[in-house]
Formats: C-alpha cells, sequence, structure tokens
C-alpha cells in the first residue's frame, strides 16, 4: 500500500519578495513609501538649505515678539504690544466666529429653501430655483463685496441716531442700533451670583439633551409621539427664570446709547463681520440647498405615500420619514459645503474682517519678513479646523445612517 505524503516545506527565499503573490504588494508599497519618504526628506533638507543661503534660517522664535499692530475684530484681549502668536490667537478665534455662524446660518437657510424648492406651489419652487442659481453662478467674493457696499451706502451714520428730531432711530424697543459702521446690540452684565444662573442654564441644557434621547427611544417603542418641543422649552426656561429671580436678577443688560460720535456699551458687531457672515451663508446655503433636495428625492415616493395612507400631516411626514432617510444621503455632501465656508472665509481680508489669514498670513507675515514659517503655521491652522470638522460630522454620520436588522 502506498503512502501520499506532503512535499517537503522550502525555506523563505529572497525571490519571493518578488515574484511571489503573498510577498509582492507589500514589497511594492514599501519601495513606494520608502522613495516618497526619500523625496520629500530631499525637498525639505533642500528648502532649508535655500533658507540658510537667503539668511533666513527657518525658526519660530518671531511668534513671541510684539505685534505692533492693532486689531478691529477682537473676541479676546489684545493690545499692539502683545505678541504675534497673540495676535494669531485673535485671527483664528475670528476664523471660527464666522465658520460656525455661517455654517449654523447656511445649514438652516439651505434646508428650508430645499424643502420649499420641492413645493408644489409653482410661484415658491421657482422663487427658491432663481435663489440657488442666482447666488451659486456668482463668485463669493463679489457677495461679500456687494454685502459690504449695502452696509456702507444703505444703513445711517451713527451721528444720524443723534439730536431731539435723529433722522434714524433704534430698532427693537430702542435696544439695536444698525449703522454704516456695524450692529450695536444690548450686552449682558455679569454681577454677584451670576454664575448660578449660568449654572442652572447649562443643567437645563443637559437635561434637555437626555430628555430628547429618551423621547426618541420611548417613540421607537411605543409609537407615540410627545410635545417635546413645548416641554424642551419649559425645561429651558423655567428653572432658570426662577434661580434668575430667586438670586436676585444678577444679571443685568447694556444697552448702547449714542455718546460723541459713535454708540458706547453693549455688544458691537462690525460691519464687516456681518457682511462676510452673511455672504458665506446666503452663498453656501444654495448648494446645501441642493444637497438637501437631491437628498430627499433620493428617498422612494412610497414612503410619502405609505405615511399619508397611515393619517400623517406632510409637515411631520418630512420630519419623521423623509429627512431621517434622507441624511444618509446629505451629510456626506454637507461637510464638504462647511470645509468649503471655512476656507472661503479667508476672503475676509477684502472687507478688512482680520481673520488669521489677514493676521498672520498678513501683517505678521509682512512684517516679519517669515514667509515660510507663517504659511506652514497657516496651512496648519486650516488643516487641523477642517479635519475638526470632518471628524464631527462623520461621526453624527454615523450615528444617523441607516442600521442593519
Amino acid at each position: 500500500m502506498s503512502v501520499i505524503t506532503d512535499p517537503p516545506q522550502q525555506g523563505f527565499r529572497i525571490s519571493q519578495l518578488l515574484y511571489d503573490t503573498r510577498y509582492r504588494s507589500m514589497t511594492i508599497q514599501i519601495i513606494a513609501l520608502i522613495g516618497f519618504l526619500v523625496a520629500f526628506g530631499w525637498l525639505i533638507n533642500n528648502t532649508l538649505a535655500n533658507l540658510a543661503a537667503l539668511g533666513k534660517p527657518l525658526g519660530f522664535g518671531f511668534l513671541w515678539e510684539p505685534a505692533g499692530y492693532d486689531i478691529n475684530q477682537r473676541l479676546i484681549e489684545y493690545n499692539s504690544q502683545m505678541s504675534n502668536a497673540r495676535a494669531a490667537l485673535v485671527g483664528v478665534l475670528n476664523t471660527l466666529l464666522v465658520a460656525v455662524l455661517g455654517c449654523i446660518a447656511a445649514t438652516i437657510l439651505g434646508v428650508l429653501i430645499g424643502v420649499l424648492r420641492l413645493s408644489k406651489n409653482w410661484l415658491v419652487s421657482r422663487l427658491m430655483t432663481v435663489y440657488i442659481e442666482g447666488f451659486r453662478n456668482v463668485p463669493v467674493l463679489l457677495w461679500i463685496l456687494m454685502a459690504m457696499a449695502i452696509f456702507i451706502e444703505i444703513f445711517p451714520q451713527p451721528r444720524d441716531f443723534r439730536g431731539e428730531d435723529p433722522v434714524a432711530t433704534m430698532k427693537i424697543f430702542e435696544t439695536v442700533a444698525v449703522t454704516n459702521r456695524g450692529v450695536y446690540l444690548p450686552g449682558p452684565i455679569m454681577n454677584a451670583g451670576s454664575g448660578v444662573v449660568v449654572a442652572a442654564f447649562i443643567a437645563s441644557l443637559v437635561a434637555i439633551f437626555f430628555f430628547g434621547k429618551w423621547a426618541k427611544a420611548r417613540q421607537e417603542q411605543t409609537g407615540q409621539i410627545l410635545p417635546t418641543f413645548w416641554i424642551k422649552l419649559g425645561i429651558l426656561i423655567i428653572p432658570s427664570m426662577l434661580i434668575f429671580f430667586i438670586m436676585g436678577k444678577p444679571i443685568g443688560m447694556e444697552v448702547p446709547a449714542i455718546k460723541g460720535f459713535n454708540f458706547a456699551g453693549g455688544i458691537y458687531m462690525r460691519n464687516s463681520l456681518i457682511a462676510l457672515w452673511l455672504a458665506l451663508s446666503l452663498y453656501t446655503a444654495a448648494f446645501i440647498a441642493e444637497t438637501v433636495r437631491s437628498g430627499i428625492m433620493a428617498v422612494s415616493k412610497g414612503q410619502t405615500e405609505a405615511a399619508a395612507a397611515l393619517g400623517l400631516r406632510p409637515a411631520r411626514t418630512m420630519n419623521l420619514v423623509v429627512l431621517p432617510q434622507a441624511l444618509r444621503v446629505i451629510i456626506p455632501p454637507m461637510i464638504s459645503q462647511y470645509l468649503n465656508l471655512t476656507k472661503n472665509s479667508s476672503l475676509a481680508i477684502a472687507v478688512g474682517y482680520m481673520d488669521v489669514t489677514g493676521t498672520l498670513g498678513g501683517i505678521t507675515l509682512n512684517q516679519t519678513g517669515r514667509e515660510m514659517e507663517c504659511l506652514i503655521i497657516l496651512m496648519a491652522i486650516y488643516l487641523t479646523i477642517s479635519l475638526i470638522i470632518s471628524g464631527v460630522m462623520n461621526w453624527y454620520n454615523e450615528r444617523v445612517k441607516l442600521q442593519e436588522r
């Protein structure tokens, strides 16, 4: 009787790295990675050598030198004697302010316009079409300049609010002044005990978050829909107001008032900030509207018909049936629109708004002559902001995607 035995195992040979399919792909990738690292290292070394030959070796010590210039719009304390790093931080915060305000406004407008474009009302849908085509086919820089021109030319000057019979008057119960220099809003005055009220407000927000999760889970289990809007509103207002009055009204309101040739007090939003915010929001909303429209149209019409057969009203059908399913199509391209809005905020220099491009990539770069260092830091800042936005939106996309059963 014959016995079949396995062939003897051969040892590993160097030639297998190229001719054996088990190792070939890995070998090619390693060679490509080494080649890329060598080329990148040569580029960095060549750049450093050229900078040294020009008498400008790479260094970041200039960040701790006095900036020597003022910044008109700032969220933290700053003066011209502070460092370039502090000026860059002020610019970063200004960029984040525009990005956050723009993303919020663009999302609200974009969703509303996208839904209205699908309206059965011919006039409404055509007006939304005109808006979308008008904004997205004109460069955003022109919209920024137009918004700034409207502020300068149409709105009154601060001096028009002076006198017994002023040419212009304040709005919203004489608390808001809209001028060609910007908008003056009432500002809070924090007195002793205000921290307790703020803590209560934050606690209310946390309670709203957990209540929303509980209400959603209950709806999925029982099918019963609670009036969550009014309950959340009560949770937000009632405890905070009770503590506010118990603590003796520790938070006051400072209303801007005309003094001399300008307003004083309250919160001041420069016309450059508002023009940039509105232009970027309206421009990006046009793209988000098309994204929302395509996401809604991707949902099968049978879903809407089934909801109607169950007796759901059109508005509730949109909120409970269509939009949750459309989010899986809407979220990925919406991430790109948020990133575009953040990067387009670098056009702020056109209207004199001092964002990080205007501070670090503008005045600091010109004064210090450190072009390479400033651009490296500037690119790193925008890359970091973009990655954070992408990470948050991808996390949200994972939460709202359809779950397989």
